[in-house]
């Protein structure tokens, strides 16, 4: 009888952390003239109706699934998007500190939003450039990465062999995607809300396994 060899299946290799970003769900309208909450210098809004029903979405589509932590960030529409699933199993979400949205600077509280639906030339330079750090007071692209690669890599040395939900923002998520696979810095800024990415970290290297699953949202 002739030896076959079938198609492998992906298993997480030994050692490894397997992270499920999860990006927040849709937050609060920005308004010209009304700042949202503020919190450490950062926007604060919280989930949008829409945005609480993809939050449930999240937590029955992963209730089911293996999942040995939760993590969130400062940001309350984090909090928000997690509860579903944290209530199904049982858990208390743990805040990072480096996982928190880009720092906007003199944008934040909202103006982000408005400046970028109206083609502000700001705005479309530093998407042309790539580098945060164009808009006024804002973080540099640099300093996100970095943040980020150290929060991620935290997260996965506390949980090798294991597989975690981090609810996180779009700018978070974009960086990671970026740092995993070596892309242009903002080649994976557009994450649906409450889409899911999947990460694997073993040691410092990190790998992409998926990105922006939106199967289970309506």
């Amino acid at each position: 009888m002739t030896k076959e060899y079938r198609q492998p299946t992906y298993s997480l290799p030994t050692g490894a952390s397997e992270l499920l970003l999860i990006r927040h769900g849709e937050s609060e309208p920005a308004r010209p003239g009304v700042s949202f909450p503020m919190k450490d210098g950062h926007g604060d809004p919280a989930l949008h109706p829409a945005g609480e029903a993809q939050a449930v979405q999240v937590g029955t589509r992963l209730r089911d699934t293996p999942i040995a932590a939760i993590y969130v960030t400062k940001l309350r529409r984090t909090h928000q998007t997690a509860a579903p699933l944290a209530g199904h199993l049982g858990m208390t979400p743990i805040e990072d500190p480096d996982l928190h949205e880009v720092s906007l600077g003199d944008w934040d509280g909202g103006l982000y939003r408005i400046k970028a639906a109206e083609g502000d030339p700001i705005y479309e330079r530093a998407k042309e450039a790539q580098e945060w750090g164009l808009i006024p007071g804002a973080e540099t692209t640099a300093q996100v990465q970095t943040r980020v690669r150290r929060g991620l890599l935290r997260v996965a040395a506390s949980h090798v062999d294991q597989q975690v939900a981090v609810f996180v923002h779009g700018g978070v998520i974009g960086a990671a995607m970026a740092l995993a696979s070596g892309s242009a810095p903002f080649a994976f800024l557009g994450a649906a809300n409450g889409s899911i990415s999947r990460l694997v970290i073993q040691g410092e290297s990190m790998r992409v396994l998926g990105y922006n699953d939106v199967s289970h949202l309506g």
